[in-house]
């Protein structure tokens, strides 16, 4: 029974380490010119894959039918 109890705590201590680390990192935003370049041009392809990909341009053409993947900017 102990031995339980020490596994559950330790896992429950690493998932409350990892939650504390995540909320203290996501607040953070970049002070940078590049990176804040590097921000707009995220948001922009989120928002033209979130057109590209929704449910009616999805299921309303073939598969092979949507350019979109050749429109994106590859690194």
């Amino acid at each position: 029974m102990t031995t339980f109890l020490t596994l559950f705590g330790f896992l429950g201590g690493i998932g409350a380490v990892l939650v504390v680390m995540l909320l203290r990192r996501s607040g953070r935003r970049t002070t940078t010119v590049d990176g804040m370049l590097i921000e707009r041009e995220a948001r922009a392809q989120a928002q033209i894959d979130r057109v590209s990909y929704n449910a009616r341009a999805v299921h309303s053409s073939l598969p092979t039918a949507s350019d979109a993947y050749h429109r994106r900017k590859h690194r």
